[in-house]
């Protein structure tokens, strides 16, 4: 047997390849829009992809499953509750798919979304499970949320409630030596207390996982409905794109360099999305008005949709050689608007041209010294853009509080009339919010080097929840 996890730390994300290396047959389960890698290994191993399975509509990115068909005229297989514009393989529970000796047992999971279904892998029929491909079920360290992109009949608890129902009636009568291969891991929005760990068991899980330890169904409930990371908006977009017809996502695309002049006019016409790649740090130096600071180095593409919408024009402000992979991370949450881009100028210089002078701007992010003498003389509006579960860990007292993948939606609701500055927990995402504020003409805004956990440690909080 072939079991092959691939794993893409900029969107926590997992996907499989699983093949019999006798017959040579494979299918790939929950797979990202740029498929190479699988085509890749699959060549490696003699196999030919035959079916392609999704353990469920995705919400944070959009799934490879027409561009492997396009490769490779596989079938695409959902769990039975799944509802799509395409043709697809209805998997039913207790059904079987064989790839030769190599057996694939589908399970109904629901809880994540209705039509969530895991994949009990067998090196053969008779063979006891060699592991679980979990999806968005059962993670190593918590559970699926059951509010993230319901697009069936019943509400949110509902859904929480049939997930219940899947952890301990389903997963965990696995075998403990089951090994557990979900679709996500930390970081994902998908959760809200994923390990780091890219493979677990189902003996660990039901020692060291929180979240399905013996409780009440109505604990269990609280417990994932509580807590849990604010949604970016792009998720139910997404997750409804991955029911649809769609453009196939090619590796043929050039991205076009602008000019100057042609910078210059998407700059000002309003309607065009300036997203600068580079770090904080080089961002505050020098950067173009109104364009949104996301660093491709943290969680890009799913950052760049809390700023921008689907149907945005995009333009790329990069470092050089940096400019296809972001526009290919964008891709990866169905964000193919990306018109052109544009390099800044490496070394000690200017950053940007001299005949873009007029638009080039700077910030001056502050310190935590600088931020308690302003809290004190009540000269600023402090914004706190952490997710809920971080902020029940401690605030700076007086800060406003709305999570960064709400903040496009909610700036009006920030107070006016006095400096405004951000902050996050480390200082990432906090460049983004005020830059974001910025484009938004909330001018003056800024951030807070090193977020709450240099405040923490240095100026002692007045305030802990």
């Amino acid at each position: 047997m072939i079991l092959k996890q691939f794993y893409l730390e900029c969107l926590s994300h997992a996907s499989y390849l699983v093949g019999d290396e006798t017959t040579k047959k494979a299918i790939v389960v929950d797979p990202r829009r740029d498929i190479t890698d699988y085509l890749e290994e699959a060549q490696r191993s003699g196999l030919q992809i035959e079916g392609v399975i999704n353990t469920h509509f995705h919400a944070d990115f959009v799934s490879g499953h027409l561009e492997l068909v396009e490769a490779t005229g596989a079938w695409i297989g959902f769990g039975e509750a799944a509802q799509t514009d395409y043709p697809i393989r209805r998997l039913r529970h207790g059904e079987h798919i064989s790839l030769g000796d190599v057996d694939i047992e589908v399970l109904s999971t629901p809880g994540h979304t209705w039509e969530s279904i895991s994949l009990l892998i067998r090196e053969r029929v008779d063979a006891a499970p060699t592991a679980v491909l979990t999806g968005d079920s059962l993670f190593i360290g918590d559970v699926g949320r059951p509010d993230l992109a319901n697009l069936g009949d019943g509400t949110n608890t509902d859904l929480a409630r049939a997930m219940y129902t899947t952890i301990h009636q389903t997963l965990l009568n696995l075998p403990d030596d089951v090994q557990v291969m979900p679709a996500h891991g930390a970081g994902s929005s998908c959760g809200k207390n994923m390990s780091a760990d890219l493979v677990s068991t189902i003996g660990e899980q039901r020692l060291t996982n929180q979240s399905v330890q013996p409780m009440s169904e109505d604990d269990f409930v609280t417990l994932v409905t509580s807590g849990q990371p604010s949604i970016p908006g792009y998720f139910k977009t997404d997750a409804d794109l991955n029911r649809r017809v769609r453009t196939i996502l090619t590796g043929s695309r050039t991205l076009p360099r602008l000019t100057g002049d042609v910078l210059r006019a998407h700059v000002a016409d309003g309607n065009t999305v300036v997203i600068d790649t580079r770090t904080p740090e080089e961002f505050a130096q020098a950067h173009l008005a109104r364009s949104v600071n996301v660093g491709l180095a943290g969680r890009f593409a799913e950052t760049c949709g809390m700023v921008a919408a689907l149907e945005d024009r995009i333009v790329l402000v990069t470092a050089p050689g940096d400019a296809q992979e972001a526009a290919l991370r964008l891709s990866r949450i169905g964000y193919d608007n990306v018109i052109g881009f544009n390099n800044t100028t490496p070394g000690p210089g200017p950053a940007f041209p001299t005949s873009l002078a007029d638009l080039v701007e700077s910030t001056d992010r502050i310190e935590v010294s600088e931020l308690a003498a302003l809290l004190d003389s009540r000269a600023i509006t402090l914004l706190d853009v952490r997710n809920p579960g971080e902020r029940d860990s401690g605030f700076i007292e007086g800060s406003v509080h709305i999570p960064l993948p709400e903040l496009a939606d909610r700036h009006r609701e920030i107070p006016q009339g006095k400096m405004l500055v951000v902050h996050c927990r480390s200082g990432w995402r906090s460049s983004v919010a005020a830059s974001l504020l910025r484009a938004r003409g909330h001018n003056g805004t800024t951030d807070l080097i090193g977020g709450y956990t240099a405040w923490d440690e240095v100026a002692a909080p007045a305030s802990h929840s």
